[in-house]
């Protein structure tokens, strides 16, 4: 682990192309909710079962105590993903599963609402993750994953420079079912 005063701390926007990037904060809330919401069923065949009061104000702010606790133990980065040109919450992307040591990787995982997908703003905050993770973070590699089925989001990950590599039988429990993956992975440049 990185003493704390290396650290970086990503307080503020990360800049993309037309989105930017920061940490979710309190006043989020009501849009990431309303976000999901109205994405829900676009969303959950991707994702795990959502807690029956996921949109609560008050689960967003223990997903928010979370997010400080992983940020301060240098294992998890999350993000939440603005357009640049009205600042409208288009959706989120987390750098996770970060390890030092010997490893030096993390994962990246993603979502946007279904009234911003296929507009180019996933793909977007992927490669402004990446930058951050190799750039600002120091980690030699990265790894994703997903269903079979979802070719929009591998597509994406091959459109960023990862690779494909290998496939995993019963990786995550998504929706319910536990889910085989489609796994992939990012060198850092030399």
């Amino acid at each position: 682990m990185l003493p704390s005063f290396l650290k970086p701390r990503p307080t503020s926007r990360l800049q993309g192309r037309t989105v930017y990037l920061r940490p979710p904060k309190l006043s989020d809330h009501r849009a990431w909710a309303s976000l999901r919401g109205r994405s829900r069923s676009f969303l959950e065949p991707w994702e795990p079962i959502w807690p029956e009061h996921d949109l609560t104000r008050a689960a967003f702010r223990s997903r928010l105590a979370a997010y400080a606790r992983e940020i301060e133990l240098d294992e998890a980065y999350p993000f939440f993903i603005f357009r640049r040109a009205d600042d409208a919450l288009v959706g989120g992307v987390r750098l996770f599963h970060v390890r030092r040591g010997v490893a030096q990787t993390g994962t990246i995982g993603y979502w946007i609402g279904e009234p911003f997908a296929r507009q180019g703003h996933a793909r977007d905050a992927v490669e402004t993750v990446i930058r951050f993770a190799f750039k600002g973070l120091g980690l030699h590699r990265l790894e994703a994953a997903c269903m079979p089925e979802n070719t929009p989001s591998a597509a994406l990950l091959l459109k960023c420079g990862f690779s494909e590599e290998g496939y995993a039988r019963a990786y995550l429990k998504i929706n319910g079912d536990w889910r085989d993956h489609r796994l992939f992975g990012l060198v850092a440049p030399e």
